[in-house]
């Protein structure tokens, strides 16, 4: 997607706004599966981005869901059952058992805790069904089970006879930067599987795992090389005395790049000698894991309204700017919320940044549009747009009020 493009959205439509790059995002995906075979499949954690799962539908091959609203937005999608890993700390009775009734025991359920599993047994035998299930493993916090309770369920696992223990899954956190994290987990994993078989007598046929791996999103990250990331980690695997399916849970590192997040410069000032731009979106909005109170640079390009061409970009990526252009200010980013916090990027390398200016963040694919204080000061929520080269800009969602949420229904 081009400068162009996202500048005609900035014209036609108002600002805030995000465009999602469809064809990146399906792209993104189709160079994940090449890189890790065909013995590795690829699962979208949807709270990542809700948006993206119905573009990605029929590439992907299968949706994590942790929650009732995130089901019924799989449900409106027209996701498939056998597609979808219901997991989640907290599953309610009443949810478990509209699924299994509705859907005839499809699907992957996950098991955070004996009760659960307990739970899960009694939804699936007033059903007279047979589900599968994958036992979460604790990486030390609120999730899962620990090592000897995952021995426990599986020595046990004839007490449960209407829930099918296919295998386990872990994840422990995102953002990892350091292979030897990731090597320890795997290994960590391969341990743990041999002993259940040795102890248990089961044979683990499912492992699902949440590599995390890291999006550079700000100007002193280095780039990474994908590939060569997605090549050293296949090889990883590869070395697993583990001899199953592997299913990888991604959704930071498959939606962050195709996001666009789109605000106008609506003021500008010089307030005790430091240069002001206000904005009309705002942290409300935007969310860049990492960021202190934007002190770090992410890759943004200010866009001029009415010009085209490459004058269209006032301001290149900071991490761009080179030698001999026009010289440029550091210019304070902060958006619309009556709060000093409201503070997008601090010291932004801006070439004469203008009223009308529209500030593009990118690789806001991942969480912005969900994590965001989206209802502090009871702004509108932003319009979103989806993008493909064969049908161009479509809406996907207008504009929409939030004081009709921050107020009691009577009034």
């Amino acid at each position: 997607m081009t400068y162009e493009v996202l500048k005609g959205v900035a014209e036609k439509y108002s600002t805030p706004a995000y465009v999602f790059d469809a064809d990146m995002l399906c792209e993104r995906i189709r160079m994940i599966q090449k890189h890790m075979g065909k013995r590795v499949s690829i699962c979208y954690a949807m709270k990542a981005n809700p948006f993206l799962i119905r573009p990605i539908l029929g590439t992907i091959d299968c949706y994590e869901v942790c929650s009732p609203g995130e089901f019924s937005i799989c449900e409106k999608a027209g996701i498939p059952m056998e597609q979808i890993v219901l997991s989640g700390v907290n599953k309610a009775r009443e949810d478990i058992r509209y699924a299994l009734g509705t859907y005839d025991g499809k699907g992957t359920f996950t098991i955070e805790s004996i009760r659960h599993l307990t739970i899960l047994e009694e939804c699936a035998a007033e059903k007279n069904l047979v589900i599968r299930a994958l036992v979460r493993v604790s990486s030390g916090n609120q999730f899962g089970v620990d090592q000897e309770e995952v021995l426990e369920l599986f020595a046990r696992r004839k007490e449960y006879p209407h829930v099918e223990l296919q295998g386990l899954q872990y994840y422990s956190g995102t953002q990892k930067k350091k292979r030897d994290r990731i090597e320890r987990e795997i290994d960590l994993l391969d341990e743990l599987i041999l002993r259940i078989a040795k102890e248990t007598g089961i044979q683990i046929r499912h492992l699902e795992y949440g590599p995390g791996f890291s999006v550079p999103y700000f100007t002193s990250d280095r780039e990474q090389n994908d590939k060569e990331l997605l090549d050293w980690f296949a090889e990883t695997l590869g070395q697993m005395r583990f001899r199953g399916e592997i299913t990888l849970e991604m959704g930071r590192y498959i939606a962050a790049y195709c996001g666009y997040y789109l605000t106008e410069i609506v003021d500008k000032k010089v307030n005790c000698g430091q240069n002001y731009c206000i904005a009309d979106g705002g942290i409300h909005h935007l969310n860049y894991y990492g960021q202190m109170m934007g002190m770090k640079i992410p890759r943004v390009t200010v866009i001029r309204r009415g010009e085209s061409g490459e004058a269209a970009q006032r301001c290149r990526r900071a991490d761009e700017i080179r030698d001999g252009q026009k010289e440029q200010e550091c210019w304070n980013i902060c958006g619309s919320l009556c709060t000093v916090s409201d503070v997008i990027v601090k010291q932004l390398p801006v070439v004469s940044p203008e009223i009308g200016d529209v500030l593009v963040f990118e690789r806001t694919g991942a969480y912005s549009v969900t994590e965001g204080m989206s209802l502090f000061l009871s702004r509108d929520l932003p319009q979103i747009f989806f993008y493909t080269e064969k049908e161009g800009i479509q809406t996907i969602r207008g504009a929409r009020r939030t004081c009709i949420i921050n107020q009691a229904e009577q009034e």
